[in-house]
């Protein structure tokens, strides 16, 4: 299985490796988890709008967290998907855009994420978050515009792959968290509040979420 994937699909598999390692280490994690984050806020705001909350704001930070601000009812099915979604928002990114890429349309992919991001640098409230939200664009726009064919595709696909895995390794870095008491404002918390269905369930049901997510894009792109 493993020396057929490796003749048939090199490049995808080249694309997922390098993603892995990306999430992986401990160095390229730091720099690179906020395109995480801003896919996180992503979902709470595109919800929270879809769900008719008033969208106020968002807001990135250096210490790659995060906080979408709405207004609306406290409680609700609204409100749990707003919560809901942050988590499992880049992996169900990352699934879609591997069907994109698979489909042959990488170029459709970051032109999309240009006008996600755009449209997330409206609402977004601080200095970092904007610097932030423009680097990752720019560089989305400048590998739309500029990039050779088979680098688009190689981009778009190590972009997907990333999203998946650093979408999981968020959920395993929240649920250390909270073993760790280290936060009781999360999601997980929120939902919680909001349902009284445990905290540590939600936790496990971003993961479980996520993991779809992955087995989903690995049966698109390789079987």
């Amino acid at each position: 299985m493993v020396e057929a994937l490796l003749t048939e699909r090199p490049a995808e598999l080249a694309a997922a490796g390098a993603a892995l390692v990306v999430v992986l280490w401990g160095l390229t994690w730091r720099l690179t988890r906020t395109v995480v984050t801003i896919a996180h806020e992503g979902g709470h705001a595109v919800v929270a709008v879809l769900v008719g909350r008033g969208l106020t704001g968002i807001r990135l930070h250096a210490d790659t967290s995060g906080v979408t601000h709405s207004t609306g009812a406290g409680r609700g099915p609204g409100v749990v998907l707003m919560f809901l979604a942050g988590y499992v928002f880049p992996p169900l990114l990352g699934l879609g855009g591997a069907a994109l890429v698979a489909a042959g349309h990488p170029d459709v992919l970051l032109w999309l994420g240009v006008a996600l991001l755009v449209a997330t640098l409206v609402y977004v409230r601080n200095l970092f978050g904007a610097f932030a939200v423009l680097v990752t664009g720019g560089v989305f726009g400048a590998v739309a515009w500029w990039a050779p064919a088979e680098w688009q595709a190689g981009f778009a696909a190590a972009l997907c792959w990333f999203l998946l895995f650093g979408g999981l390794r968020a959920v395993r870095e929240l649920a250390r968290s909270r073993r760790r008491r280290r936060t009781r404002t999360s999601d997980a918390d929120q939902l919680a509040a909001i349902t009284g269905v445990p905290g540590g369930l939600w936790t496990g049901l971003f993961g479980l979420i996520g993991t779809a997510a992955l087995v989903a894009a690995a049966w698109i792109v390789f079987v």
